[in-house]
């Protein structure tokens, strides 16, 4: 099992909600993970998952946790209740199984019926894409479809992380073969619909080609083999027009991967810094990126973490003008802890910072130029033909 940096929601949600979050940043919306390495470690290297890390808080779950074991309760509940009282807003404690889930959800593989959806504004839930040759997709449904029911409960005006993990059926850690019953309406037309649940890899990185030669490559998540696509969609743009990297709602991911990424654009150089406990570490891109390509960066408050480190990287080195709106400014670097029921405890022990020195944690980092959801990719083909100029 490798080390993780776990990015995600604050405590104030429940735990089975913050596991769906970490699942929608690559299905719907939310929140996401990844990994930094430690001492001792390549730079771009996740680490082993080892032994109890020093700190007071970490020592302080695992004894409330030991203590539990020891008489007879749950080392869980009595992680999370310690956890709560440390005040560590991104601090989060999970079940072995939850955690393993992290880590399929990390490697581009999760359960689920194949479709997306949203929360309109009336808190109806709606199907806007499925997925191909998923069951979602056999059954016929259709982006539009709105979402009535699952499994028999009524869904209008729950989250749609609620939703999605009911959709999954988290609640009940249920696998692949398990079946969800769906109510949906299309028109005038009410039915339901029994699908199994699947296995399903996620498309991460999409890559389209706009009317004027622009390469769009839109990275949604940080998952197993992110690096890898981009590089290969820089090697297929054509050489005379500029690329945009969109960013927008990528809720972080493997810093490995977002590492990987910048190496796309950089010869090598640092990354950005970070500290664990106190002792600096620091990240760095491989040597031989395309570094004379017109580059932007589509950003909105919606990207986080590794996404936000990714962009620090390319704006504070000059290599991309930054677009949209200022990010969301999750900076703090989490590192995990083994409880004795298996369960791991996620706390905070650092943070970290842009090649320049700025701190990401609370408070984003700001865009070159301003714009609004629907400008930032005209805006951003404007400054691709300004950058690609000769003159």
């Amino acid at each position: 099992m490798s080390g993780r940096d776990l990015f995600c929601q604050p405590r104030r949600i429940r735990r089975g909600a913050a596991l769906t979050l970490v699942f929608a940043g690559v299905l719907v919306t939310g929140a996401a993970t990844g990994s930094f390495p430690e001492a001792g470690q390549p730079s771009r290297r996740a680490a082993v998952f080892g032994p109890t890390r020093s700190g007071s808080r970490h020592q302080e779950v695992q004894k409330a946790a030991a203590e539990a074991a020891a008489d007879g309760k749950s080392p869980m509940e009595a992680a999370e209740r310690a956890v709560s009282r440390s005040g560590d807003r991104w601090g989060a404690v999970y079940s072995e199984g939850e955690y393993q889930e992290f880590q399929e959800a990390l490697d581009g593989r999760y359960t689920g019926v194949g479709l997306w959806a949203r929360s309109g504004a009336d808190g109806r839930i709606e199907v806007t894409k499925v997925r191909p040759g998923s069951p979602a997709a056999d059954a016929g449904i259709r982006p539009g479809d709105r979402l009535l029911s699952v499994d028999g409960g009524r869904v209008d005006g729950r989250p749609v992380t609620e939703v999605v993990s009911l959709l999954r059926g988290d609640a009940e850690d249920a696998p692949a073969g398990t079946t969800v019953t769906l109510g949906l309406r299309r028109g005038t037309r009410a039915w339901t619909e029994k699908l199994h649940r699947v296995r399903l890899s996620t498309d991460s990185v999409t890559v389209r080609r706009l009317p004027g030669g622009v390469t769009v490559v839109r990275i949604a998540a940080f998952t197993k083999g992110s690096g890898d696509a981009v590089r290969a969609a820089v090697r297929d743009a054509p050489a005379d027009a500029g690329i945009v990297l969109d960013l927008r709602g990528n809720s972080g991911g493997l810093v490995t991967e977002a590492v990987d990424t910048a190496s796309a654009f950089l010869d090598g150089g640092l990354v950005a810094t970070y500290d664990v406990d106190g002792a600096e570490r620091s990240l760095h891109a491989e040597p031989g990126g395309d570094t004379a390509r017109p580059l932007v960066a589509l950003v909105d408050g919606g990207t986080m973490s590794a996404a936000e480190m990714l962009t620090g990287a390319l704006q504070d080195r000059g290599r991309a003008v930054v677009i949209g709106s200022r990010t969301f400014g999750k900076g703090s670097v989490q590192m995990p802890t083994g409880l004795p029921d298996g369960a791991v405890a996620e706390l905070t022990v650092g943070h970290y910072r842009t090649p320049s020195g700025h701190a990401v944690d609370g408070r984003g980092i700001t865009p070159d130029l301003e714009a609004g959801p629907g400008q930032a990719l005209p805006r951003a083909e404007t400054v691709l033909t300004g950058l690609g100029d000769p003159s």
